[in-house]
């Protein structure tokens, strides 16, 4: 046999078995690497995390880490691993499995109706890397709350219930900083004219929205109630608002848990700067974080004549209101009744 067909049949062999390993090494990277029912799967890679992790992390669903493995290595993945939320799907292969690692995913972050700075944080801190002692801190940091005209009390104010998309891993103070040009888009020209026309800064007017959101949870009736607010606080009466005093128990009580369904008089009498039975004008800060139809409603209120105002017996939810004492006093001994059918005691 000549050299020449010797080198032609090597070269055959040599190109067949290249052909072969090609194959064999096409097939682990683009055929279906995935374990799982679902859909789909979010992975969540902490900050400063190495590969090794993201291999403990990703293999509950991965059919062979191996072929991932190689992938990770060839496309520079395993040197360079990058934290948050990432989104595989069923069936994808080892290629879309680390391409989808590159992928940040953001997080649709919601929060509304929280009673408490504190609270605040443990509702964000479920929902993306920072724990909620992290963000509180970052929330009450006394040069950040200065800078901004905060305190403690008022920081929850600076808070808008919506929606947000933000990364899984963003930081605290990235999310505060978030929140703090949130808040500024939010109080502009226009409202803070409207809050400057009802005598409030923007914190002030958050603090009456708070009162307002927690009297009514009837939208339509939450611009008479602010109305009525108005109305005192520019006669120089107290707010006289039963959600303070309830507020200013849990407070006291350091109890936020305590479901307080009734105000009796004893409760008016308390010392409390958040009793507005006691004290004249606002109380310190937000006894809530009232939504925005809460403080549309301060900003928008209602023009009326009523002074007082309690929970209706006929329209569940709402209330009646009333110009006079007198008439209130009729409705105040309605509800009374009402409640002491029931028997709620507290």
């Amino acid at each position: 046999m000549s050299t020449k067909k010797i080198i032609t049949i090597v070269s055959v062999v040599l190109i067949t078995i290249l052909m072969i390993y090609g194959a064999v090494v096409l097939r682990q990277i683009f055929s279906p690497n995935t374990k799982f029912s679902n859909s789909e799967v979010f992975i969540y890679v902490p900050t400063n995390s190495r590969y090794k992790d993201v291999q403990e992390l990703v293999a509950p669903y991965i059919q062979n880490m191996n072929h991932f493995d190689m992938v990770a290595d060839k496309r520079g993945y395993a040197g360079n691993v990058i934290p948050g939320r990432f989104l595989i799907t069923k069936g994808m292969n080892s290629y879309e499995l680390v391409k989808a690692m590159r992928f940040n995913s953001a997080v649709k972050l919601a929060f509304n109706n929280q009673e408490r700075i504190e609270d605040l944080a443990g509702r964000v801190g479920s929902q993306i890397e920072p724990d909620s002692i992290m963000l509180l801190n970052s929330f009450k940091d006394s040069i950040f709350m200065k800078e901004n005209g905060f305190n403690e009390d008022n920081i929850l104010a600076m808070f808008i219930p919506n929606t947000y998309e933000v990364y899984w891993n963003t930081t605290a103070i990235k999310f505060r900083d978030k929140m703090i040009k949130e808040y500024r888009n939010f109080w502009n020209k226009e409202r803070i004219a409207k809050a400057e026309k009802q005598g409030f800064t923007p914190i002030e007017a958050t603090i009456l929205a708070s009162i307002v959101h927690k009297e009514s949870v009837k939208k339509d009736e939450r611009p008479r109630i602010a109305g009525v607010y108005l109305n005192r606080l520019r006669a120089g009466m107290p707010l006289q608002a039963d959600p303070t005093v309830i507020f200013a128990i849990k407070k006291k009580s350091n109890d936020f848990e305590q479901v307080i369904k009734r105000v009796f008089y004893n409760d008016l009498l308390m010392s409390h700067p958040y009793n507005t039975y006691m004290n004249l004008g606002l109380p310190p800060g937000p006894i809530a974080m009232p939504d925005i139809t809460a403080l549309e409603a301060v900003l928008n209120p209602e023009k009326n004549n009523f002074i007082y105002f309690c929970a209706s017996v006929d329209r569940f939810g709402y209330h009646e209101f009333a110009v006079t004492l007198e008439e209130h006093n009729k409705n105040a001994k309605k509800y009374s009744d009402w409640i002491n059918s029931k028997g709620v005691k507290r």
